[in-house]
């Protein structure tokens, strides 16, 4: 947790194993672990030290690849949609 201005209070993910991941077929969002970090089209760099951010696209033991829809570092969870095969 971080004081930012107007003494509110921001949650960051330090370390994310699990994700909140959305399958759009099914209509309904599951909990599922993370296996590893594919691609980050922000930055190359990001991908090789498995930062997660915005749009970063994960790999999940349930339903394979998903993007991330949440601000981890600014919300302090990760949102994900599960990519169409």
């Amino acid at each position: 947790m971080l004081r930012v201005f107007g003494g509110n209070v921001k949650v960051k993910v330090v370390s994310a194993q699990y994700a909140n991941l959305y399958i759009p077929k099914e209509g309904k969002a599951v909990k599922v672990k993370i296996l590893r970090v594919l691609e980050t089209p922000a930055n190359r760099e990001l991908a090789k030290r498995d930062i997660i951010v915005k749009g970063t696209i994960i790999e999940t033991e349930r339903g394979g690849r998903a993007v991330v829809t949440s601000r981890p570092g600014q919300d302090g969870v990760v949102n994900a949609v599960l990519l169409e095969k």
